[in-house]
């Protein structure tokens, strides 16, 4: 005679997964109700979030704790708009001050940050180092007309293609943002060299890593809030096996060098209705689901 079966029996449970999201922008009701909603498949899948959770930073925790209850583990790299100070929050921190009131957060919730030592996935497509990256942008990206920062930005003002951090996203206590990018850059590559040797790397960002992925923007000015020609061998150096990033709102994978990057944007609702639904998390490790 058989004995009691076991809850879930009879069901396949699918093996834990590594999944990658960003560019949740939850100030919109839809995108809030998309959050609400997400639930792993296995209780071991783990989720990257690559940036622009929100810009309230009540907003933010409410995500981010919601999500660390759910998934096995979350790991979360800072979009431009976290970084914002909007008038209306109650939290005016800026710059380096409201980064690092973010860790803290993110501490206190469980959550990995580019200030944490690096977990490693152990799940199906492991091992591999997981490394989300703080990098910011200085404007190297811009256009092949433009002469210099200044002049790329002016570009710009006149097209009326202008990024709200110009408003919002504060470098304190640097003197520009560009310079809170180098010395992000010079800290991130610190870490990487110093990574558990041996093993390939995910790295994590909100921008691009190459300048590549915003050859296809419709409006070509924006590139230049969009990352940093520094990161451009980073994929090679670093041992990526894929490259997980965001920022672009052009959900999507392609490859440089032979590497794998996943653009893993939720995006603006406008934007998603276009293509039906909003993109699931996607699967960097564990099964492969493509970009739609």
């Amino acid at each position: 005679m058989s004995g009691p079966r076991a809850p879930g029996y009879g069901r396949i449970m699918e093996p834990a997964r590594l999944l990658a999201v960003s560019d949740l922008h939850i100030v919109y009701a839809e995108n809030r109700a998309y959050v609400e909603q997400l639930r792993p498949d296995n209780p071991g899948d783990w989720l990257i979030v690559a940036g622009d959770v929100a810009e309230l930073f009540a907003d933010i925790e409410w995500a981010l704790r919601l999500l660390s209850r759910r998934y096995a583990r979350v790991i979360w790299a800072p979009g431009n708009h976290e970084l914002w100070t909007p008038r209306e929050d109650p939290v005016q921190l800026r710059g380096v001050a409201r980064y690092e009131a973010l860790v803290k957060l993110c501490r206190e919730l469980g959550i990995a940050t580019p200030e944490d030592p690096y977990l490693v996935w152990d799940g199906t497509g492991g091992p591999v180092t997981v490394a989300p990256l703080f990098t910011l942008y200085d404007y190297s990206f811009r256009v092949p007309q433009a002469r210099s920062k200044e002049h790329s930005l002016e570009l710009a003002y006149d097209a009326g293609v202008v990024c709200t951090d110009e408003m919002l996203l504060h470098p304190d206590p640097y003197p520009s943002r560009e310079a809170w990018c180098a010395a992000r850059v010079a800290e991130t590559e610190r870490r990487l060299e110093a990574r558990e040797p041996g093993l390939p790397t995910v790295l994590v960002n909100h921008y691009p890593l190459v300048r590549e992925p915003t050859d296809i923007l419709r409006y070509p000015l924006f590139a230049q809030w969009c990352g940093t020609t520094r990161t451009r061998d980073w994929h090679r150096r670093f041992d990526a096996a894929t490259v997980v990033y965001g920022h672009l709102h052009i959900p999507r994978s392609t490859v440089h060098d032979g590497v794998p990057f996943e653009e893993v944007s939720v995006g603006y609702p406008r934007e998603w209705r276009r293509r039906g639904t909003p993109p699931r998390p996607r699967a960097i490790l564990g099964s492969r689901v493509p970009a739609r």
